[in-house]
């Protein structure tokens, strides 16, 4: 009944759309799950992914939505059909907004995702400032809209402004309250009996105010700073500020501090507990020696309330690939990982092999027991057609947990684009 409902929404938007374009990709998943130490089933999961976009003038519809299912072995929930997107988008209206309704994401280093609603967006000169209002969106991307909109919504908006010559200034506020769900679990009387107790949860809002400024003088430095403003707890949750300079053609330094509180729901029961801020300063220096090969090292310094932890990078990145060392010392734990990844197109990108190997030794505090882990992939993209490209990989895994542990990969892609 679905598909049919589906079939006669999108069949007035192909009539009257002037093009139609999008991507279909088909995926299967091999994997391996263990019951106990000496039992374990194969199973292969296998993902339909669409994104469609139906224009006309300055009118789109734009979907991307994704039906999984198990092969053979079916899970729990199982077939999940998911939307991430499906709102129409209204572009350049007076000649300066853009208005989406619907289904869409919400880019946002507080409280990103997916939400139901509306989004305008106005530009006028060097100024931008955009709103959104709408509902959370339920588990697993299902189709319905919340059923309490006044507790579960997300609400915000951001003014940014490049007014000044290689500036650019902008603040925000987001407000994201989620529906508490109540439910029932098993507590013992006073009688030391099972009993079914309903439990009650409170408000777990997320409310922040942000300021963000940037400065850029192209091809000599930069430099970005974000500050975000916990209004629920009255204190600064998050400052952070990286820069480059690009000392010659051919060097670079890059910094970066920051300064991070815990973010946690506001009257969650994770709030009651004592903890501390961190604050991590990192340096790193990159050396070009040719069109192909550049030369990477980076240092970086986390302190946290009582202690502190340092982490060493080290490595060659080039057009085909990269090579990778690193090392972490102190309260976060000991950790040595060397990691190599390559891939190079052939015959104008009609085939692109690919091979990564990573081999890592680490252990939680000075004294515990070494672990190790080992990986493997090996994969091959094949594109012979233009709309069409298939991908095969591999998958080695090898630790104390997943001994031996492989998967394979397979994936294919389709293009289209038509005009009417």
């Amino acid at each position: 009944m679905k598909k049919i409902l589906l079939v006669l929404f999108l069949m007035p938007l192909i009539i009257y759309s002037q093009n139609i374009n999008g991507i279909l990709s088909s995926s299967y998943y091999t994997f391996q799950r263990f019951d106990n130490l000496n039992n374990s089933e194969t199973f292969v999961r296998s993902y339909q992914t669409m994104s469609l976009n139906f224009n006309k003038d300055n009118l789109s519809l734009r979907t991307r939505l994704n039906f999984e299912s198990n092969i053979g072995n079916t899970l729990i929930s199982d077939p999940r059909l998911r939307f991430y997107n499906l709102y129409f988008e209204a572009r350049n209206l007076f000649k300066v907004a853009t208005l989406k309704i619907g289904r869409q994401s919400l880019f946002n280093s507080v409280a990103g995702g997916v939400y139901d609603g509306v989004n305008l967006q106005v530009k006028y000169s060097n100024f931008s400032l955009v709103g959104y209002y709408g509902g959370n969106v339920p588990a697993y991307q299902k189709l319905k809209f919340t059923d309490d909109l006044s507790n579960d919504y997300i609400l915000g908006g951001k003014l940014e402004t490049t007014l000044l010559q290689n500036f650019r200034f902008a603040i925000s506020y987001v407000d994201k309250n989620f529906k508490p769900v109540d439910y029932e679990t098993i507590r013992l009387s006073e009688n030391l009996d099972p009993i079914t107790i309903l439990i009650l949860q409170k408000s777990n809002q997320y409310k922040f105010l942000s300021a963000e400024a940037s400065y850029e003088l192209e091809r000599k430095w930069n430099v970005n700073t974000r500050f975000d403003y916990d209004l629920n707890f009255s204190k600064a949750s998050k400052f952070e500020i990286n820069g480059r300079l690009q000392a010659t053609d051919n060097f670079g330094i890059d910094l970066y501090y920051n300064y991070r509180e815990p973010r946690i729901r506001y009257n969650s029961i994770f709030s009651v507990f004592n903890y501390g801020n961190t604050q991590e300063m990192e340096a790193g220096l990159d050396y070009k020696i040719n069109k192909t090969y550049t030369l990477i090292g980076k240092f970086a310094n986390v302190v946290y309330e009582d202690e502190n932890s340092q982490r060493i990078t080290v490595g060659v990145n080039s057009s085909f690939g990269s090579l990778t060392y690193r090392k972490n010392l102190g309260y976060a734990g000991e950790l040595d990982a060397i990691s190599i990844y390559a891939a190079k197109s052939f015959a104008e990108g009609t085939i692109t092999p690919s091979l990564g190997l990573s081999y890592t030794s680490y252990k939680l505090s000075e004294d515990s027991p070494l672990n190790s882990i080992t990986s493997v992939l090996a994969g091959v993209n094949l594109r012979p057609f233009t709309q069409f490209s298939f991908d095969v990989q591999g998958q080695y895994f090898n630790n104390k947990i997943y001994k031996n542990d492989f998967r394979l990969l397979l994936k294919i892609n389709y293009w289209f684009n038509t005009n009417f």
